[in-house]
């Protein structure tokens, strides 16, 4: 017989359509305390090439399965403690593959408050209620129930009907915790049930955000995670009424004919009524509670995809380099507050400039603007999207106009910048600094490098997911780290420049070890060998083996430091640069030569030719930034606010979020337009991301403008 452990790998093997092997081998390394990032990407001999989604799949289910089969344990105990176990209640229980199937078998077992059915058993009333059960037979042809009852009549059960009530009680409670009936019912409300919302009457026709709800209907299994979301908000906030109707007559019936075999009217009347009570009283409700359930974390689930490929999109954004910047964040009354950052990312100096006052102010500050960048020669200026943006957009044109080389002129999206210039990370890097100031700085790193700069933001903030107050918090945040851990480790970090809050998402270090990487690196200058990574302090062999692929020294003593070639990989680079007769220094200008290498003859029990084939990609790319090229969206200069568009205009923006519904595209007025799902290309499309991502540039048509709303209604679909 196959232990637990064994059909759990069996099991995953079929839903994931992978070898046993496989699963085996991964499950060994995360157990090692191999991160997924490094098995993904180091690892492929031992995985068959698994990539990160399968490895975080099976990581996900393997959990999943031994949660399940650690609970099965302490059930099948808790009812052999009760002298219950049958072989064949064992059997289901073993074979039981979702938690809500697990629990309903285990509920008449479970501990329970003093219902109505114990009541009756106290009465004595459970040989009644097995008399009635001996009754429901099609060869009984009479059977009087109030002289079954009657024998029952005690101190406790003083009338015929109390008795009839008791066991109709005790029957009901048998039924409502039978699991294979409960599974069929909540399969049925998923298959055919309805959600039905109103909004209350004590709010009148367009004063809600809720408004396309006021008189909705969807069916369950047809609904969308935004929809049912949005319902779900409705309801709790107050707003409107939420239902989900079916035909429970369909399910009485059902009930009558799992549980009816009685040919004598009195037996079937009692029973019809039995069943009714047990669907009412002890059914219903935990049925619709658990099927809404279900879906909330379905669309949870969706949303949270929605959410991390929104993140990716934003944390892969293609840098525009580093470069010196001025950095500025908008704004009227308070003025505009400029920074300075260099080509390393190090903050140099700051103004406030009030380009949009009094007209000496303007001269003042455009003055302030030309001289910050001839002193600095500025070749990037990054203007935050918020308050001010165009205005500010508008007036540094008029500066830089003039300009022998002016400098690259870029919106970028602020958000969450308010967020980080309060930040405790914040603080710690600029003490001295004016909150606003922190905002600008931040503004123009995430030009230079997204990654570096977004990193330092709990991506709660940054404004790309879609109901995520609403979904489950814990999982938001699980798959929102893991999305960042695995965007970080796929661009690669400088080991010599990078932040803490960099370093802490590189695989196997530690938010200790990475603060410690920071100390080594200030008392000791810049690192030269990846080797030295093992003398900081906490930084052993496995955190080593786990992260040094992952960290890149520029212009150190080994020219592999550079790249994603790992340490434990560098004798076979050698071997390959010594039979082509090449210094390593130069074997990434050799191309032609790599290209005429014969992996096998360098694969050895530890390395194999997947290594190998990635090994010969890097070297003929050193260090290669994966990111795409930088683009930037150009805005109308025409177009400054909502009011200045109008029906047919075809303009140029940025995706700033995408959801399952569609996309919203900053066209440069303070209120993103949104690009319905039906609007986003000239054929059917049923998921935006195959589309559209963030940060993407776009040119879009206006269809409509709701001033009043602030609401924009765009198209990518070509003009009929």
């Amino acid at each position: 017989m196959q232990n637990p452990e064994q059909l759990i790998i069996q099991l995953i093997a079929q839903e994931l359509s992978l070898r046993t092997e496989q699963i085996t081998n991964a499950l060994e390394l995360f157990a090692e305390g191999a991160t997924i990032p490094f098995v993904a990407r180091y690892r492929k001999e031992r995985t068959g090439e698994m990539n990160e989604i399968q490895l975080r799949d099976l990581q996900d289910r393997y959990a999943y399965l031994t949660e399940l089969r650690d609970r099965k344990a302490v059930i099948l105990l808790a009812i052999a403690d009760q002298g219950k176990l049958t072989e064949s209640l064992k059997a289901k229980i073993e074979a039981s593959i979702q938690k809500t199937e697990l629990e309903d078998l285990y509920l008449p077992y479970r501990p329970k408050r003093r219902t109505r059915a114990a009541i009756a058993r106290e009465k004595g009333l459970e040989p009644l209620a097995e008399a009635i059960k001996a009754f429901n037979r099609p060869n009984i042809n009479t059977a009087s129930l109030s002289q079954e009852a009657a024998k029952y009549l005690s101190e406790q059960v003083k009338t015929v009907e109390e008795a009839l009530k008791g066991a109709s009680d005790i029957l009901a409670e048998e039924v409502a915790e039978n699991a294979e009936y409960r599974a069929h019912i909540r399969e049925y409300l998923m298959q055919s049930g309805v959600f039905v919302s109103q909004i209350k009457a004590t709010h009148p026709v367009g004063t809600t955000k809720f408004e396309m709800y006021r008189d909705y209907s969807a069916k369950v299994k047809a609904i969308a995670p935004h929809n049912l979301l949005a319902l779900l908000r409705g309801e709790t906030e107050e707003i409107l009424t939420l239902n989900l109707d079916f035909d429970e007559a369909h399910i009485l019936d059902y009930l009558e004919s799992q549980q009816i075999r009685a040919k004598t009217p009195a037996v079937r009347q009692f029973y019809q009524e039995m069943l009714k009570d047990a669907f009412n009283r002890l059914i219903k409700t935990s049925a619709i509670a658990s099927v809404i359930s279900e879906k909330k974390a379905w669309a949870d689930g969706e949303s949270i995809k929605t959410f991390e490929a929104n993140l990716r999109d934003l944390l892969l954004a293609a840098p525009a380099g580093m470069k010196p910047t001025l950095a500025i964040d908008p704004g009227f009354r308070t003025g505009c507050k400029t920074a300075v950052i260099s080509e390393t990312g190090k903050f140099l100096e700051y103004q406030t400039i009030f380009p949009h006052q009094a007209v000496a102010q303007r001269e003042q500050a455009a003055r302030t603007v030309r001289t910050l960048i001839e002193k600095y020669q500025i070749q990037l200026i990054a203007i935050g999207n918020g308050t001010a943006g165009r205005e500010t957009d508008a007036f540094v044109m008029e500066v830089i106009q003039g300009l022998k080389n002016p400098p690259i002129k870029v919106m970028v999206n602020e958000s969450g910048a308010s967020i980080y210039s309060a930040s405790d990370v914040a603080i710690s890097e600029f003490p001295d600094l004016d909150l606003t100031v922190r905002g600008a700085v931040s503004i123009g790193r995430r030009l230079q490098d997204p990654l570096a700069e977004l990193v330092k933001i709990d991506p709660k903030s940054i404004g790309v997911g879609q109901y995520q107050h609403d979904v489950d918090q814990k999982l938001l945040k699980k798959k929102l780290d893991e999305t960042v851990e695995s965007c970080v480790n796929f661009v690669g970090v400088d080991l010599n420049t990078a932040s803490k809050e960099l370093l802490t998402f590189v695989s196997g270090l530690s938010a200790t070890v990475a603060n410690n990487i920071i100390t080594y690196r200030n008392q000791n200058g810049a690192f030269r060998d990846r080797r030295h990574l093992l003398k900081v302090p906490k930084l052993g062999a496995k955190a080593f083996e786990q992260a040094a692929g992952f960290l890149r020294i520029r212009g150190g003593a080994n020219p592999l430091d550079s790249t994603a070639v790992h340490p434990e990989s560098y004798s076979v680079v050698e071997a390959i640069a010594r039979d082509l007769n090449v210094p390593l220094s130069e074997i990434s200008q050799a191309a032609d030569k790599l290209k005429t290498v014969s992996l096998k003859q360098y694969v050895t029990d530890a390395i194999g030719e997947p290594t190998l084939r990635d090994i010969l990609r890097e070297l003929e790319k050193p260090g290669r930034d994966p990111r795409a090229e930088f683009k930037y969206a150009t805005f109308s200069d025409a177009i400054q606010k909502i009011s200045d568009m109008q029906i047919g205009m075809e303009i140029e923006g940025i995706i700033t979020n995408v959801a399952n519904f569609g996309a919203f595209v900053d066209i440069g007025v303070h209120q993103d337009g949104l690009i319905h799902i039906s609007q986003l290309a000239d054929r059917f499309v049923s998921d935006p991301k195959q589309i559209v991502k963030v940060g993407q540039v776009v040119k879009v048509r206006v269809l409509e403008v709701n001033e009043s709303l602030k609401r924009i209604s765009l198209s990518m679909r070509s003009a009929h």
